[in-house]
């Protein structure tokens, strides 16, 4: 069974940092797409990034505004989302998903995992 298990989230100041990893298992990794996505309470779930599978490939979401980077450690099965100059509008509940495909799109994810919470203070 495919499995995406989030980490990394967590409280934080506006201004400060955090590294969100993915770890992911069931699926062969080098030949999935992999996003971040986010979901604010009452709002809509929403692209954040995405990764091609060799890391080659990268797109973000506007709202990021070059302060977030996504990158993957494919040895490691694993994705990263490294968040700087957090805002208070940046909290949310983070999710990973795969895409079974060349792919660093926003749409089209067969598989997402669970969530973790990023709460930032002001």
């Amino acid at each position: 069974q495919v499995q995406l298990v989030e980490s990394g989230g967590g409280l934080v100041q506006a201004g400060g940092s955090l590294r969100l990893s993915c770890a992911a298992s069931g699926l062969t990794f080098s030949r999935y797409t992999m996003g971040w996505f986010r979901q604010a309470p009452g709002k809509e779930r929403d692209f954040v990034a995405a990764i091609s599978w060799s890391g080659g490939g990268t797109s973000y979401a506007d709202f990021v505004k070059g302060r977030f980077t996504i990158s993957r450690d494919n040895t490691k099965n694993t994705v990263f989302l490294q968040m700087n100059s957090l805002k208070p509008e940046d909290t949310a509940v983070y999710y990973c998903a795969a895409a079974s495909r060349y792919y660093v799109g926003s749409t089209g994810y067969d598989y997402w995992g669970q969530g973790t919470q990023v709460t930032v203070s002001s």
